[in-house]
């Protein structure tokens, strides 16, 4: 068998074999991929056929296929594509002129960074979070890195969230006047890095009040109890009160009626009786008048009290001071329609306006009366002072 093995039949049948196999092992590389690179939309991208400089005439495949977007191929071998576009992407492959495979390679195209547009909310005083867009659709992943600092300050981590694109920042310096953020942008094709510069105090916005209720009262047709929680953002802490400003209105009326309070709940006392009301509330930071109100809750809607037929409505016969309940004089500028209710007020204001009339009248009269008085002395001097001359002028 040795023998057999050595003779120069046996040894032209091996070679042969080896060689009728060299390539099924090629054509079994051609899914594997050396590496990615990465080129520039819209500009010409150069591909070259391995690490080494060749002098083979070669042929190009994307995707298994000798189909090729604009192109041209040099003398060494390297294809350069010409004004690529996002159909240029995928697997390419050169191979030589016996169908050996020499080199595979990704292609993936995109742009370089742009600045980006930046910007922050701050809910509290304990926490900042900036989120940005994307001026550039760069096609390719990207990494960001966040920095944040106060004025005269150390640059602090501004804690990234690259699926949502926004970085947070807790226990900011709220004493500084001016902050600062940076963010860079990288990706294959380069990097850019964004700066902005803004006032925490100016930024500072509250969430808008939570479980906020309104109830009518039973017996009282023109009151509403509004209750609400503060926002559960912000910090429960008497150095940081919240003013809350809640509007209200008769459904369908353009005009709204405002109170302003710093504790739940808030009683209303002028609700118009028999109308839905939509009611709304939001908050503002009470000690820095610089910060921003809150966005308005939900729009809630509630009927007051309905006045039965057969009961008479306590609402003239109690005094108020025995509802315990935190409120302010209301700023309104809604003219309710006509009521009945209101006839006697209508009735009261007419008599107070006839009353001004004869008032006024009878000042007038004793004015125009002590004035002809006047008069007619002045004449009566006048004419005692002319007859008094004309005597004198009298011969004796």
């Amino acid at each position: 068998m040795p023998g057999l093995l050595s003779s120069p039949v046996c040894l032209t049948v091996i070679c042969f074999l080896s060689w009728s196999l060299r390539p099924s092992r090629a054509q079994i590389r051609t899914d594997e991929v050396s590496g990615v690179q990465y080129g520039r939309l819209e500009s010409n991208v150069t591909l070259a056929c391995g690490k080494s400089q060749i002098r083979i005439p070669v042929a190009w495949h994307l995707n298994h296929s000798s189909v090729l977007p604009w192109h041209k191929v040099t003398s060494d071998g390297t294809l350069v594509l010409l004004h690529v576009d996002h159909s240029a992407q995928g697997n390419y492959s050169c191979y030589d002129n016996r169908g050996l495979l020499l080199h595979s390679v990704k292609l993936r195209l995109g742009h370089p960074p742009g600045l980006l547009s930046i910007s922050c909310k701050v809910p509290n005083h304990t926490h900042v979070r900036c989120s940005w867009v994307d001026s550039v659709k760069t096609f390719l992943p990207a990494k960001y890195n966040a920095s944040f600092r106060g004025t005269g300050q150390e640059w602090r981590p501004c804690v990234v969230d690259v699926a949502r694109k926004h970085c947070d920042v807790d226990h900011p310096a709220f004493w500084q006047t001016i902050h600062i953020l940076r963010i860079s942008e990288t990706n294959a094709l380069g990097s850019e890095t964004t700066s902005v510069r803004f006032r925490l105090h100016d930024l500072l916005k509250p969430d808008p009040p939570e479980s906020v209720l309104v109830n009518e009262l039973e017996g009282y047709p023109k009151r509403l109890i509004v209750s609400w929680n503060f926002p559960s953002s912000w910090p429960l802490h008497d150095a940081f009160p919240l003013m809350f400003q809640i509007r209200y209105r008769p459904q369908g009326s353009i005009y709204w009626s405002e109170v302003y309070a710093e504790e739940s709940p808030v009683m209303i006392f002028d609700a118009l009786a028999g109308y839905p009301h939509e009611v709304q509330l939001r908050a503002r930071d009470e000690v820095n008048s610089d910060s921003q109100w809150s966005e308005w809750s939900p729009l809630l809607l509630v009927r007051p009290w309905e006045v039965s037929s057969t009961s008479e409505s306590p609402e003239l016969l109690l005094p108020d001071y025995i509802f315990p309940f935190n409120t302010k004089p209301e700023t309104s500028t809604a003219k309710p329609p006509d009521h009945p209710e209101d006839e006697g007020n209508l009735g009261l204001a007419i008599l107070l306006v006839l009353f001004s009339v004869v008032i006024l009248t009878t000042i007038l009269s004793l004015i125009f009366v002590v004035w002809m008085r006047q008069r007619r002395r002045d004449h009566v001097t006048k004419q005692e002072l002319t007859s008094m001359v004309k005597m004198k002028s009298m011969p004796i």
